[in-house]
């Protein structure tokens, strides 16, 4: 009876995963770096070469924002070795293209930055116990440091989880990276005995061994900055359920990770389970996950690798309705990996960017390390000369972060309702003032600006003592078709294209009189004629408004 009403559950997702979009949920990606397979595709060797590495970044960052991906896991330990300058270990390969090579300048301060910049965060991943070849440089500096740390399996090396020396260095590399970038975020992968490691000891041992390596980190960190989130991607089965099997691979018994008792405990802020399952060997154990949350977050990770052709060829639909799952149940959702969805295989950036995460979410803020939030901003004022650009005097800050971001929300209502995450158009903006490109229209528009601190506390809104709107007539629309202007016979385009208020690129099609529009969520657009040259020229705007 009960596989029979999951599947009937499934079957009704789709009638409610669009309807209200989360203001609040963990939109994720790993973004790996291991041999450049996501990221960087180019060696940073000279002046030009080092830009392309970084316009590579910077396009893959792009897409995530406009998919509304909201937090970047971006590997920054690989196997002994950093992307960054680290006092510890050596520069990765993947970053020169030899072993140690300095790529002359700071990997992981450019993408920091670059994330901040579109409102992400930006998490550094620590891969933990494997440390990579055995001769690898990583490794043999490690044996030259610590001749009986590093255990040989096959060819590889690993750091031994029963040493009290593991935790104190690992501990010791999270705490660099904290007090040198300004992260949101410690990710510990691989926290846990290799699969291969024959366990000598007792399980509930082995487990305390791994746990004692996490209270290291957790104290580093949080002593340093409380607002770091600290979290992990354990075996996305936690242990073998009553009615379900683990069929002998789960994170409990098989590798001694207790994650769930890690956020019982608050040694972790949030949990990133990989999940790479169908069937009966994925919704069962979602749904464990979201029964020991302990008031946490959880974003598990799908594998969409496998609807590559040449990994697994899943059909779409078997990442789709797991996606939809994970919203039904409160939970956040993570890609493995980012080249696979920035590719768009099988069509799963579409769906995600046009169906699924059509509007932004807010990351939940981490109210057990503080929960009061700052004092709204001061005295917004609205410049609608040409396009529309907010200023406002900034927020008090009540916590011991000592630095806001700020969200803006806009509506046709005189008061905004920034419940509603529909009315969400930027967040984490760094300054005191916003432009939207070519968003004045006839309709008035209403805003509203809060603060946010460090944890993710938001401020009570201060709401735009008047409208935004100018002389311009909107284009005339019924929600489903868009009436544009006979084309000027002397106009140079073939092409429209639809952007959001907030300049986002939603929609091409070709120049026609009518242009269909029913799958464009409410809210307000611009759209500009584009010729072959890609030169664009506005046409107008429209507000596509269904009603109930």
């Amino acid at each position: 009876m009960k596989k029979l009403l999951l599947s009937l559950s499934l079957a009704l997702l789709a009638l409610a995963v669009h309807a209200q979009p989360p203001k609040h949920e963990v939109r994720a990606v790993w973004l790996t770096t291991i041999g450049g397979i996501d990221w960087p595709r180019t060696h940073a060797t000279s002046s030009s070469s080092i830009r392309e590495q970084q316009r590579e970044l910077s396009r893959i960052l792009d897409q995530l924002k406009k998919a509304n991906v909201n937090t970047v896991l971006l590997q920054t330990r690989v196997r002994a070795t950093t992307i960054y300058p680290s006092q510890y270990e050596p520069y990765d390969p993947c970053l020169t293209g030899r072993q140690g090579g300095n790529p002359g300048y700071d990997p992981l301060r450019y993408a920091i930055d670059e994330c901040h910049k579109r409102g992400m965060e930006l998490h550094a991943w620590v891969v933990t116990i494997p440390v990579g070849k055995w001769n690898s440089a990583g490794c043999k500096a490690l044996r030259n440091r610590y001749p009986s740390l590093i255990h040989k399996i096959g060819d590889e090396g690993y750091m031994n989880p029963e040493m009290e020396e593991t935790g104190n260095y690992i501990a010791k590399i999270c705490r660099e990276i904290v007090d040198k970038y300004d992260v949101d975020g410690i990710h510990l992968d691989y926290i846990r005995y290799p699969e291969n490691w024959k366990i000598k000891v007792s399980k509930d041992r082995g487990r305390q061994y791994i746990t004692d390596i996490v209270k290291k980190i957790h104290r580093a960190v949080k002593q340093r900055k409380r607002w770091v989130k600290l979290s992990c991607s354990p075996i996305g089965k936690y242990s073998d359920l009553s009615r379900y099997s683990s069929k002998g691979w789960n994170a409990y018994n098989t590798v001694c990770q207790d994650a769930q008792r890690w956020l019982r405990e608050g040694l972790m802020d949030e949990l990133f389970p990989m999940m790479y399952f169908r069937g009966d060997n994925f919704y069962p154990f979602a749904i464990n996950w979201k029964e020991h949350t302990y008031g946490r977050i959880v974003a598990p990770g799908l594998g969409i690798w496998f609807l590559s052709r040449s990994e697994g060829n899943w059909p779409l639909t078997d990442i789709t309705r797991e996606l939809e799952f994970l919203r039904s149940n409160g939970l956040g959702h993570t890609y493995f990996r980012s080249r696979f969805f920035t590719d768009n295989t099988k069509g799963i950036y579409d769906y995600v960017r046009n169906r699924l995460d059509t509007y932004p979410a807010l990351i939940p803020a981490l109210t057990w390390e503080h929960s009061t939030p700052p004092q709204a901003p001061r005295r917004l004022f609205i410049d609608n000369s040409n396009d529309i650009t907010l200023y406002w005097d900034g927020a008090t800050d009540n916590s011991d972060g000592d630095y806001l971001t700020y969200n803006v929300y806009v509506s046709h209502n005189g008061t905004v309702d920034i419940r509603d995450s529909r009315n969400l158009v930027a967040h984490r903006v760094m300054g005191k003032s916003i432009r939207f490109r070519g968003s004045s229209s006839h309709a008035p528009l209403y805003f509203a600006v809060t603060a946010v601190d460090r944890y993710g506390n938001e401020s009570s809104p201060l709401q735009s003592a008047a409208e935004a709107r100018s002389s311009q007539q909107l284009l005339r629309n019924d929600g489903r078709r868009l009436y544009l202007p006979k084309k000027d016979p002397a106009l140079d385009a073939n092409f429209v294209v639809i952007e959001s208020l907030a300049g986002n690129i939603v929609k091409r099609e070709y120049y026609n009189d009518v242009i269909d529009i029913h799958n464009l969520p409410e809210g307000v657009y611009s759209i500009h004629s584009m010729n072959r040259n890609k030169k664009t020229h506005r046409l107008g705007h429209f507000i596509v408004k269904r009603g109930e």
